[in-house]
């Protein structure tokens, strides 16, 4: 995920313990109050018995090396996108979620039997608890496969084609015909497409429409062919369907940006709109193991290079569906924000389990 993991590695062996320790307090004092941080300022977090004079020494060679900078002609430093890569991989001490935490996230999202329910509850629990932009990534439509499909015959020569999928989901298609059906017609044609359908993904189930279509009239009977005309017509949506996310809390980005910050939040804000960029990224996690973090320019998509992106998938029976994580600030509490996107994560796919 990050390609110069390599020098990450050298810059840490050169790392001596006082050095580590200044790092480590000039991010963190950087993440809660936004304001450069000055020598001075550091002699007096760091708990260390050095002058002034000595720290600016070091601060000196973590900026040879990349890790911080002076923002415009600041006399303080600040991290670097290398440098919160630093603090993260190799001097953040992670805080466990609490009990009380752990009961919060555990009843907002495991209230609803309703899969589509759930997955927007986590997402905006998560939303909520980080203050930041919360997203999850619908299911892949390949793992969702059909498990029945009925024809209720409506009036005026339409048909009503209920569609049941594995994740729970119940898909209702008018679908207007050019003739009426019995009651009696359309059992028999539910009856076939099940036997055909029915288990199979939903690509699956659109390939084989396809397939059984470009058989020819005599392999076929009447009804055979009046059912995959309508089941097609039913599985039309299907083919434009893409992957999609949902996001929310959008706006609690607004809370870190300042007026010179308006036409890269703008920016942003169209690349939600937008999504597939944001997609691509997203896929990358879904087959990953565990917490994903994407800091500013790692993400490779201008928009968010003032944002990190701390993701994980979620599973259903050991198999990723999808992923859920958080935008914010590259500025952000990463200690606190990674094990809420962890545990949100996993309680998901408990949830998502326990509804199967």
């Amino acid at each position: 995920m990050y390609d110069e993991a390599a020098t990450i590695v050298t810059k840490r062996r050169l790392f001596d313990e006082r050095s580590s320790q200044l790092m480590k307090v000039l991010v963190e004092s950087y993440i809660n109050d936004g304001l450069p941080v000055g020598s001075k300022a550091l002699v007096q977090s760091s708990g260390l018995k050095v002058s002034p004079a000595t720290v600016r020494n070091v601060m000196a060679d973590l900026e040879k090396m990349g890790l911080i900078h002076a923002p415009h002609t600041s006399a303080g430093r600040v991290p670097t996108v290398q440098g919160y890569r630093f603090f993260v991989d190799s001097l953040l001490s992670v805080k466990q979620p609490d009990e009380h935490l752990f009961k919060q996230l555990t009843s907002h999202i495991q209230n609803s039997d309703d899969q589509g329910k759930t997955l927007e509850n986590a997402m905006e629990t998560l939303s909520g608890m980080t203050q930041m932009a919360g997203l999850v990534v619908l299911p892949k439509k390949e793992l969702i496969a059909l498990t029945q499909i009925e024809f209720i015959p409506l009036s005026n020569k339409r048909v009503l084609a209920v569609l049941v999928q594995s994740d729970n989901e119940v898909q209702n298609r008018v679908l207007q015909m050019d003739r009426e059906y019995a009651p009696a017609q359309l059992q028999q044609m539910s009856h076939y497409l099940n036997s055909l359908l029915a288990g199979k993904s939903i690509k699956a189930v659109c390939r084989t429409l396809l397939q059984e279509m470009d058989k020819t009239r005599q392999q076929m009977d009447t009804m055979m062919r009046s059912a995959i005309q309508m089941a097609t017509h039913a599985f039309a949506e299907h083919h434009e369907e893409q992957d999609d996310f949902m996001i929310s809390g959008e706006t609690n980005l607004m809370q870190y940006a300042d007026n010179s910050d308006m036409d890269r939040m703008r920016q942003l804000f169209e690349a939600f709109h937008e999504k597939q960029h944001i997609l691509n990224l997203l896929n990358k996690v879904s087959d990953a193991e565990g917490v994903q973090l994407f800091i500013g320019q790692e993400s490779g998509y201008g928009p968010l290079d003032d944002c990190s992106v701390i993701a994980a998938p979620y599973q259903v029976d050991g198999q990723s569906m999808g992923v859920l994580g958080v935008i914010g600030p590259t500025r952000m509490a990463y200690d606190k924000v990674i094990p809420i996107v962890d545990l949100t994560a996993k309680l998901l796919s408990s949830a998502l389990n326990h509804e199967n």
